[in-house]
């Protein structure tokens, strides 16, 4: 009942602002209180408002469900961490999983993610995992490789055509909504980056 009137609530607000929006007005362009959707609330029919579920509610529970199942995944992950089976990542860099690689050297390679967050959207994963499942797993040892993530991560960002603005992510643990325990650096690129991130 609350995450209904939730979306109820958004949906009414997100109806106001597009009918007061003045970057519809100058172009001749409203949405009438009169406009009958498919469907509209009872609980703000009776004060004029109606909600376009196609448009605001929907949203708001898929992007709900999503950070659900992300959540769950992490936590599943988390779990199996420390196995030391081989990944998902593991099973790309022998190919015996087909990418779309964007960039590969020695140390690096670089692929599109399967699920992209933005337009441009590659992971970077070291070759040799070495114990480095996670960062909270960085030893001395494994400088050069961090920083050869993040160089490969500007080059990705000039490939991609992406170098003017960029956002590099790493997820960490369960919390962080790490989902493969192979240490991997996000490049997302192509769309206005929001703060805070999440």
């Amino acid at each position: 009942m609350a995450a209904t009137a939730a979306a109820a609530t958004l949906a009414a607000a997100t109806s106001s602002l597009i009918r007061r929006s003045p970057l519809l007005r100058p172009h001749g362009l409203r949405v009438s209180r009169d406009f009958a959707p498919r469907r509209s609330s009872p609980l703000l029919r009776p004060h004029g408002l109606w909600v376009f579920h196609d448009f605001a509610p929907r949203r708001f529970v898929r992007h709900a469900a999503s950070s659900t199942n992300e959540e769950a995944a992490a936590r599943a992950a988390a779990a199996t961490a420390d196995t030391g089976g081989p990944t998902i990542f593991d099973k790309i860099i022998s190919k015996e999983i087909p990418s779309s690689i964007v960039y590969e050297d020695e140390k690096v390679l670089a692929f599109r993610d399967i699920n992209p967050q933005a337009p441009v959207h590659v992971l970077v994963i070291p070759k040799l995992r070495d114990g480095l499942t996670g960062l909270d797993k960085a030893e001395p040892r494994h400088a050069d490789i961090l920083g050869q993530l993040l160089y490969t991560a500007k080059v990705v960002a000039e490939k991609e055509g992406v170098a003017d603005g960029y956002r590099v992510v790493i997820n960490n643990g369960a919390e962080g909504c790490q989902s493969v325990y192979h240490l991997h650096v996000h490049v997302l690129g192509g769309r206005q980056m929001k703060w805070p991130p999440g």
